[in-house]
């Protein structure tokens, strides 16, 4: 399978902030690629430079065989992008807003790909609604619609679900899916990690480097230890007689449960039922469960601080 982008060593800086630090990634042709990641990781910056829309501060990138230095307009021609504050037109209609896009893009016969795009994203019973008038999810999918009007190989969503309610969040995957079976290749950044497990492949981002790339389920393969989830009450109390004790355990804390990383289980729930119980923290539920991606994430963030903690 052919790459639709390569970067070796990609950096970006902003004076004395290095927001991309030497990244290097391979997205393949036809792929849902993610990058998932904390605010100020770098999810942004990265897209943007391989938009053509920011230069890098070093290292080298290609988009669809262009380089993003050398040939920016080349690889714009061939994008479609949507940003975090994609600008509608909150004074022209549906209709109006994919239109003006068209044009702009240089689309001049373009009302059978405007149909198709609102049949597709199930905005036709809604086209002359001006766009201020639009839920937060309508928005969404109406962006999308003038990101795909020039039928580009390539998308960027940077963070396209964000704010979206989730009737609306499940609609706009749904639309994804649709857009990879027509082999349109998929770049997006997400602060969500059950989205992230929908992608081919992710990559796992921190301080604008990547920890790890590749795909959901060999990324959670590599978690050390097993995930015992504990229901309790009063939650914070248990995660500070969990997280204080001398064994040092890596403990998430989710809602009214508590996710540890033990070495073995069948060993270490009695050691931690016995900590919580001694701390007064009423003890509802548990079990062990398949470490999630935000579980892995998690922990390499937790590794990583302890290695810098100890420089």
């Amino acid at each position: 399978m052919n790459e639709a982008i390569t970067t070796v060593d990609l950096s970006k800086s902003f004076g004395d902030v290095t927001a991309v630090d030497r990244l290097g990634l391979a997205v393949r042709e036809g792929e849902m690629f993610g990058l998932v990641g904390p605010d100020g990781a770098g999810k942004t910056t990265t897209i943007r430079m391989l938009c053509g829309i920011l230069a890098p501060s070093s290292g080298t990138a290609t988009v669809l065989g262009h380089d993003i230095a050398r040939e920016p307009d080349l690889v714009k021609k061939e994008i479609g992008y949507l940003s975090q504050r994609f600008s509608l037109y909150g004074d022209l209609t549906i209709d109006e807003n994919i239109e003006f896009f068209a044009e702009i893009n240089r689309v001049y016969d373009f009302k059978k790909q405007r149909d198709e795009l609102l049949e597709f994203t199930r905005l036709t019973p809604f086209r002359k609604r001006l766009a201020e008038k639009l839920s937060g999810g309508m928005k969404q999918k109406l962006a999308l619609a003038c990101t795909l009007v020039h039928t580009p190989k390539l998308i960027f969503l940077d963070e396209p679900t964000t704010g979206v309610d989730p009737v609306s969040r499940r609609d706009f995957w749904r639309i994804l899916q649709s857009l990879l079976s027509r082999g349109i290749t998929i770049v997006m950044s997400t602060p969500y990690l059950d989205e992230a497990e929908r992608c081919s492949r992710v990559a796992l981002m921190n301080k604008g480097q990547s920890m790890v790339v590749s795909t959901p389920t060999d990324i959670k393969a590599q978690m050390a230890g097993e995930v015992v989830e504990i229901v309790c009450h009063p939650v914070r109390e248990g995660f500070r007689a969990l997280k204080g004790d001398a064994g040092s355990y890596e403990v998430q804390a989710f809602g009214d449960r508590l996710n540890v990383v033990v070495p073995r289980a069948s060993r270490d729930i009695p050691v931690l039922e016995q900590l919580l119980r001694t701390a007064g923290v009423r003890i509802e539920g548990v079990r062990v469960i398949s470490p999630t991606l935000e579980n892995v994430f998690i922990s390499l963030l937790t590794h990583i601080e302890k290695k810098e903690a100890q420089v």
